[in-house]
Parts: C-alpha cells; sequence; structure tokens
C-alpha cells in the first residue's frame, strides 16, 4: 500500500482487497447504534449527570442532534469516496482510493468515530491499543484491534498531509 499526496488529493494505492474491505467497513464501525459503550462514548456527557442535571439536559438537547448531524455528514462523505473500491471489479485486484484534500476534515471525523466505537464495543485495554506489535488475528477482536490501529495509521498519515499544505502556504497568502 502506498500513501501519497496527487493534485489536491490524497491517495492510496495498492490497496489489498483485505484492507480495502476494512475500508468499506468504517461507516458501519463508526455507527454506534446498538452498542450502548461506543454511543456513550461519541455521546458523552460534559459533566456528572448526577451534579449537573441542567447542563446535561441542555447538552442532550442542543449539542448531541448537531453532533449527529455532522457524524452522519462526514459519513456520507467518506461513504461517497469509498464507492471508488467498488466490489463489481477484479475481487481480488489491488485498489486506488483517492480522497479530495476538502473531504479530510470528514475522513478524520469518521475514522475517529469508528475507532472509539470499536474500542468501547470491544472493550480495549489501554495496553491493547498501545501494542503496535500484535499480529495474529485469530478472532473478530483481534481484527477489531487491527482495524484500529489501521484506522490510526490512516488518521496519521491524512494529519501529516494536512500539516505539510498548511506550511506550504506563505504567510503573505493567509
Amino acid at each position: 500500500m502506498e500513501l501519497f499526496r496527487n493534485n489536491g488529493t490524497l491517495e492510496i494505492s495498492e490497496i489489498d482487497p483485505f484492507l480495502a474491505e476494512l475500508l468499506r467497513q468504517i461507516p458501519a464501525s463508526a455507527n454506534p447504534d446498538s452498542v450502548p459503550a461506543a454511543e456513550q462514548r461519541l455521546f458523552s456527557a460534559p459533566a456528572d449527570p448526577a451534579v449537573e442535571k441542567e447542563m446535561c439536559a441542555e447538552w442532550k438537547l442542543y449539542v448531541e442532534p448537531e453532533l449527529r448531524r455532522i457524524f452522519a455528514t462526514a459519513t456520507e462523505t467518506v461513504e461517497k469516496d469509498l464507492r471508488q473500491l467498488g466490489e463489481d471489479a477484479k475481487p481480488f485486484a489491488n485498489r486506488t482510493l483517492r480522497i479530495p484534500l476538502e473531504n479530510s476534515e470528514a475522513w478524520l471525523n469518521a475514522l475517529n468515530r469508528a475507532r472509539l466505537a470499536l474500542a468501547a464495543k470491544f472493550d480495549f485495554t489501554e495496553a491493547e491499543l498501545c501494542d503496535h506489535y500484535r499480529s495474529p488475528v485469530g478472532s473478530r477482536r483481534d481484527l477489531s484491534l487491527f482495524q484500529v490501529n489501521f484506522y490510526g495509521f490512516l488518521q496519521e498519515f491524512i494529519v501529516r498531509e494536512l500539516e505539510c499544505s498548511s506550511e506550504r502556504i506563505a504567510p503573505n497568502e493567509v
């Protein structure tokens, strides 16, 4: 797999079928529905509900719906970009994914939610999340830990490329 910037896009080429499938799973993985721990992690209250009842009620009424809207919009953007990895072409061929730079924030949003939701769903410990040398995938839980790390790697690539593009802007261009 190769990652680079190319004419206003972030390009990921030579994506093997396994990683292409993990990419296709981002929208579903980012959806916390039916996983209370993931829902709680993504929509956590700003304070202790037992102490700050009014603040938490206002948060749920005013902020949470907007967060859900932002999350849904980001997911739609990622889903549109992922159509490039269509399953109808040669099933075992490597693929290329081109992410327009203007979609980077949506990708960071969806990848972050997927990582948080998977970590909550499988109750990964801090030690497991920091163990980057663990490689055997022998269970659904192991695969999910691999997904969390793979999505983190992609986030790092996107952030690094966004930082590079902001450094290229000369001070008099801002």
